[in-house]
């Protein structure tokens, strides 16, 4: 019989944390074609699209990847004082359009109830999961859209 220990950190150990992610993939690569193929160079194809004000700061942006058919979008913000002038939905449209040209057939977000549920939605968004209470008082969202 194996003796064990249980060791509890209370603290960030980035060691164990990447001894985990290994694993995780390593069992992923093993039980799925489709984990093992993203992983692969060039398997995952990115879209960043910035927006620039006159003097080249940086205002607003998209990142993205495409795989498996998806496009998941990751990060999506413009600065504020922007906010409701189109720029979103300029943006949000570019990505679909590059997403498609690269193979992608489904869009991928999520978001929280204080962000940007309402404007996914107009766009075609549909919820497909919500944790409820996350953070506290709110919500998070899953969303999907058909591309093609």
């Amino acid at each position: 019989m194996m003796n064990y220990k249980i060791e509890v950190v209370l603290e960030h150990n980035v060691k164990f944390t990447s001894f985990l992610n290994t694993m995780i993939r390593d069992f992923n690569n093993e039980h799925s074609l489709h984990h093992r193929e993203v992983r692969k160079e060039g398997s995952r194809q990115p879209i960043n699209i910035i927006i620039t004000d006159h003097v080249e700061k940086w205002i607003g942006g998209i990142t993205a990847e495409v795989y498996w058919g998806w496009v998941e979008i990751n990060k999506f913000w413009i600065d504020e004082e922007l906010r409701g002038r189109g720029l979103g939905k300029l943006l949000l449209e570019e990505t679909e359009k590059i997403a498609i040209k690269k193979g992608a057939k489904k869009a991928l977000l999520t978001t929280y109830e204080f962000q940007a549920r309402s404007f996914y939605e107009k766009m075609g968004y549909e919820v497909v999961g919500e944790i409820k209470d996350y953070p506290p008082g709110s919500s998070y969202y899953t969303l999907v859209k058909l591309l093609i």
